[in-house]
């Protein structure tokens, strides 16, 4: 009987071991600047292929209806990073100049006591870094910005909008005897500086990501890192020998490129069993597309609209070592989910809990993020436009101030609640036949609950800029 005892003992004592050696899985957030909901071929582009996020999306879950918390660049980052609304930050649009950004009436960087993300796991013993574009300070004359690492970084590498080392462009046409620079003054926001092609920048964060995980695995370190590439923001400026035609045929060509350079970090995690099995890729945008570049798919708006195509996001996760059995591959087009809900379901799978003092907008849905069940969020997502931008699109047209959607139903109206437009998202998903009439009782609801929302949040100036811009239009048309 001993000798049959024994070695079961010696199994699970092993077994034991191995679960407690277990690292906590790994995180890549991959954020692609000003890239539509219709961009990627997996989401249904036919004119361009992004076979290497495919691929991605052919191992992991897509989901149909992830949003972004702002319609803009700066406001959306600092809603995934803190997990929070942006308006407790003051950043409610693109950071720009001191005086812009005073004009808009907002901070000139995100808090460095914000919750970010990134500090929370690095204090739970994460190695933590940032490659890409930061754009929550440093940027333009804001030279005196905290730097990247005051975040929770240990290392950190950005472009022209953030502050410490970088990588800036340099940009070459079909028949430029050699490339210029361009966004030169950025060499004032920290150091140091390497200049490099824009069309080749993305690898070069990759270059720099790459080490920094073999780093932290080589330690049996688990870590948390940011790759923010601009690729796709213009002005656009693919490889030389794919140039294109027009504005859409330059945009498609820095996205199939992009994709291209993609390739390399996904090889690189899927060539380590260690890295494959452990470690969870999140790809998505940080706003809707610049009119007349990206598509968003079969929604209507864009960049810094609160129509869904300027806040529908792709969202691409791929765990092939966590994903339920049998959703590889697969679509979630029900679950309902925002960037602010990224913050807590990473700490949720990362085993992390939640400091007492941090209060997250955000609700934990990692179970869906793995395929486990559907995500039913309990409150609603709440938007409030850029202050800058009552007028938006091509051609600029006035938009509501306010949106909410909540299960089925998506609202948008004004400050005070009035000219609401009501749209069942699931039988109208291009918000072209208002409802509000029809569902009164839903409508009186939703901008209850929109407009005691957006009370509760520190104001902007949307109210004065917006009627600044309406009075613009007036004089324009007399």
């Amino acid at each position: 009987m001993k000798r049959f005892l024994l070695p079961l003992l010696a199994a699970l004592t092993a077994l034991t071991a191995s679960a407690a050696e277990k690292q906590p899985p790994n995180f890549i957030v991959l954020l692609i600047d000003d890239m539509g909901w219709g961009d990627f071929s997996c989401f249904g582009n036919k004119d361009v292929k992004t076979p290497n996020i495919d691929q991605l999306a052919a191992e992991g879950i897509r989901f149909k209806q992830f949003y972004v918390n702002s319609p803009i660049c700066s406001p959306s980052r600092c809603a995934l990073t803190t997990g929070r609304y942006p308006q407790h930050w003051s950043i409610t649009s693109f950071l720009e100049n001191r005086a812009s950004n005073q004009r808009r009436g907002m901070a000139q960087w995100l808090d460095p006591k914000a919750p970010t993300l990134a500090r929370c796991l690095k204090q739970a013993g994460y190695a933590t870094g940032h490659f890409g574009k930061w754009h929550m300070g440093g940027q333009r004359d804001v030279n005196d910005a905290p730097p990247i690492t005051d975040y929770g970084f240990d290392q950190s590498l950005t472009n022209f909008e953030g502050m410490g080392p970088k990588l800036l462009p340099l940009a070459i046409k079909p028949g430029d005897a050699k490339p210029h620079k361009i966004w030169a003054e950025a060499v004032n926001l920290g150091g140091p500086a390497t200049w490099m092609e824009r069309s080749k920048i993305t690898t070069g964060f990759i270059d720099a990501a790459i080490p920094f995980i073999d780093a932290a695995s080589s330690r049996n370190q688990p870590f948390y890192i940011n790759l923010w590439p601009d690729d796709v923001h213009s002005p656009f400026w693919p490889p030389v020998d794919q140039w294109a035609d027009g504005k859409r045929g330059l945009y498609h060509a820095v996205l199939n490129e992009m994709d291209r350079q993609f390739g390399k970090l996904f090889q690189h995690i899927r060539g380590n069993p260690n890295l494959r099995d452990n470690t969870i890729i999140l790809v998505c945008s940080d706003n809707g597309p610049e009119p007349g570049a990206g598509s968003a798919g079969p929604f209507r708006g864009s960049k810094g609209m609160l129509l869904e195509g300027g806040i529908r996001s792709p969202l691409i996760v791929w765990a092939p070592g966590m994903t339920t059995k049998g959703k590889a591959g697969s679509t979630d087009d029900t679950s309902i989910l925002a960037a602010i809900d990224i913050a807590p379901s990473v700490h949720k799978l990362a085993g992390v809990s939640i400091p007492a003092d941090i209060r997250f907008d955000g609700e934990d849905h990692s179970a869906s993020l793995l395929g486990n069940q559907p995500a039913t969020r309990k409150s609603p997502i709440f938007w409030r436009r850029p202050p800058d931008r009552k007028m938006a699109g091509e051609p600029p047209k006035p938009q509501a101030d306010l949106a909410i959607r909540d299960g089925k139903w998506k609202l948008l109206c004004n400050y005070n609640g009035g000219s609401p437009q009501l749209f069942n998202l699931e039988t109208d998903p291009r918000e072209s036949r208002d409802l509000s009439d029809a569902q009164s009782e839903v409508t009186r609801r939703l901008v209850q609950a929109v407009t005691t929302w957006h009370q509760s949040l520190p104001a902007d100036k949307g109210p004065e800029l917006g009627a600044k811009a309406a009075g613009r239009k007036k004089e324009s048309s007399e």
